[in-house]
């Protein structure tokens, strides 16, 4: 199993970012031909585990008509395509069990890239004398 291991790099995701994970499903129709599809999961971290291993895995919470669907995805399973971060929240834990509860309080993180890309964006709009 170690030779089999898949060198690919995702984006740093730590529990409170939200991620769309794209993963390849292979399905099959009535007449029996294979179909492959790219199938996008989009939700929380709510924990990481294993570090940066080769079994590390990501645990993903959506909310899909009041319904809380959790995926657990190994890193290094090859029907993983990409992990695109939408958006990056600041926690101070680090399994977010408490939004599988009642209380799901989780404030904004202050992005770096996107506050200096807010100033642009509003420095292009003053006038400039």
């Amino acid at each position: 199993m170690p030779n089999d291991i898949i060198n690919r790099t995702f984006p740093l995701v730590k529990p409170g970012t939200i991620v769309r994970v794209h993963q390849e499903i292979l399905e099959t129709n009535s007449k029996g031909e294979e179909k492959k599809r790219i199938q996008i999961f989009e939700g929380t971290v709510i924990l990481r585990k294993h570090g940066k291993g080769d079994k590390a895995t990501i645990t993903v919470r959506k909310v899909s008509d009041g319904v809380g669907v959790e995926k657990i995805f190994p890193l290094q399973m090859p029907a993983l395509k990409d992990i695109e971060v939408v958006k990056s929240l600041r926690v101070k834990r680090a399994k977010l069990n408490y939004l599988r509860g009642k209380h799901k309080k989780v404030k904004d993180a202050i992005v770096h890239e996107t506050h200096a890309k807010a100033e642009e964006a509003k420095s292009e709009e003053q006038p400039q004398a």
